[in-house]
């Protein structure tokens, strides 16, 4: 199986902000985010994908999903390519 992580951004007062998650079925999560039925942080806001890695393994995924959450110069940095 196929897991995705994932960096989805959305603008609010001229600021984008971003949220970082994981999955194995990347657009029906994205949907879920935008339909008020993913985490609470993202409830009442339009997604889009910025930025995804793809991995085999669920471990992976989740171990680079933590390190994203963490890392906030490392996801600046992909937030600043993708304005």
């Amino acid at each position: 199986m196929t897991y995705f992580v994932y960096l989805i951004g959305c603008y609010t007062d001229s600021k984008l902000i971003t949220y970082v998650g994981y999955t194995n079925n990347l657009l029906k999560r994205v949907n879920l985010h935008n339909e008020g039925k993913g985490a609470k942080f993202t409830k009442g806001r339009k997604w889009k994908i910025i930025y995804y890695e793809k991995y085999k393994k669920k471990k992976e995924a989740l171990s680079r999903e933590i390190y994203l959450k963490k890392n906030r110069k490392l996801r600046n940095l992909i937030k600043n390519k993708y304005k």
